[in-house]
């Protein structure tokens, strides 16, 4: 690797480091607003524990959409499903986000991530497929835990992603447990979660 590299690969990573002041709609265990970068590191943990269920994947190239599945946020931010406006393509604007964020890296290291965010869009390879399932559990997982907003909509978690965590049979079981969760909240409102 030449130095130009390097240094573009550096500069990459400078500008990626927003991602970490990115907050999102769902809230830690203490309080505290979720950063894009919290999410996007338990969902990793989540394909790695769940490596033994799906060995005819390429959990390697599954870990790599995690990773990078809500990069381009590091720009736009982070837009929750229920503040999305009907019409507006939120994931063209992601992608447009991403393709800026990458301009500094070397167009083999841009292309390759670009390729992994385009699978995981349009959930084309079954890592991409279980990188939504998996997302949307997170997702859910977390609201199921966190001290949200006494308005907190539990009942649209209900509903939120389905046609994604009904994955297989593993997502599916994974999202009746969380569900059991979610119920329970909206019935008591804003208890979060035994850990």
């Amino acid at each position: 690797m030449n130095d130009l590299d390097l240094s573009s690969i550096l500069n990459f990573l400078r500008a990626a480091e927003p991602l970490k002041d990115t907050l999102r709609s769902a809230y830690t265990a203490k309080g505290r607003a979720e950063s894009t970068a919290e999410h996007s590191w338990r969902l990793c943990l989540m394909a790695l524990l769940f490596e033994d269920q799906y060995p005819e994947l390429d959990i390697l190239k599954l870990i790599k959409i995690c990773i990078i599945h809500d990069l381009g946020e590091t720009i736009g931010g982070d837009i929750p499903a229920v503040d999305q406006i009907p019409g507006t393509d939120k994931n063209q604007l992601e992608r447009q986000d991403l393709t800026e964020l990458l301009t500094p890296l070397p167009e083999n290291l841009s292309s390759k991530i670009l390729s992994l965010w385009d699978d995981y869009d349009q959930a084309k390879s079954p890592e991409a497929r279980l990188a939504k399932a998996l997302d949307k559990l997170e997702t859910l997982l977390q609201h199921t835990q966190g001290q949200n907003p006494p308005d907190f909509d539990y009942t649209f978690n209900l509903h939120y992603g389905k046609k994604y965590t009904d994955y297989d049979e593993v997502t599916q079981k994974l999202r009746a447990t969380i569900d059991l969760d979610t119920t329970r909240l909206a019935q008591n409102k804003n208890k979060p979660a035994k850990l």
